[in-house]
């Protein structure tokens, strides 16, 4: 199975969302804060010659350096999220023989008051992400998780999907 970093996020987020995805029912095209969120992202990294590198068709990095690599984040709402989907990211590099750290950039600071926040692929932390990873295979290849009933549903593209 193919795991994309939207999908480890998706883990963080919503297991039923992750599941909609991977199973290509996507709703995220009509959301506003999809497309603020994606309109905020492209103004950041535009005329950058180091942005969006795509790794194996499926990984999408926002910036890498020789020294990091960044994923740009519209708000640190959900740190747990960001930090996994980077260390994917690294992960995936690292695999490559090619070993980097991460920093995630926030644009709307709520929560941790930081504007950007760096990550490093510990053996802790790779084998966290190995026991997601297969967290996320065993969830894709189940049957669709039931609704999770949250405040934070409202704002979600899969709303009208989940309660509709």
């Amino acid at each position: 199975m193919k795991i994309s970093g939207g999908m480890i996020n998706y883990y963080f987020h919503c297991k039923r969302q992750l599941w909609l995805s991977y199973n290509r029912i996507n709703m995220e095209l009509s959301n506003e804060d999809v497309r603020i969120g994606k309109v905020l992202h492209n103004l950041k990294f535009e005329n950058q010659k180091d942005s969006h590198v795509k790794l194996d068709n499926i990984v999408e990095i926002d910036k890498i350096t020789d020294e990091f690599i960044i994923e740009f984040k519209k708000s640190d709402s959900d740190i747990n999220s960001a930090k996994y989907q980077i260390l994917y990211y690294l992960y995936i590099l690292k695999q490559k023989g090619i070993n980097r750290y991460g920093i995630v950039q926030f644009n709307e600071i709520n929560r941790q008051g930081k504007q950007q926040i760096e990550f490093y692929l510990t053996q802790e932390n790779e084998q966290k992400l190995l026991e997601i990873i297969n967290d996320i295979e065993f969830l894709c290849s189940n049957s669709v998780p039931s609704v999770i009933k949250d405040k934070k549903c409202k704002k979600c593209a899969y709303y009208e999907y989940c309660y509709i």
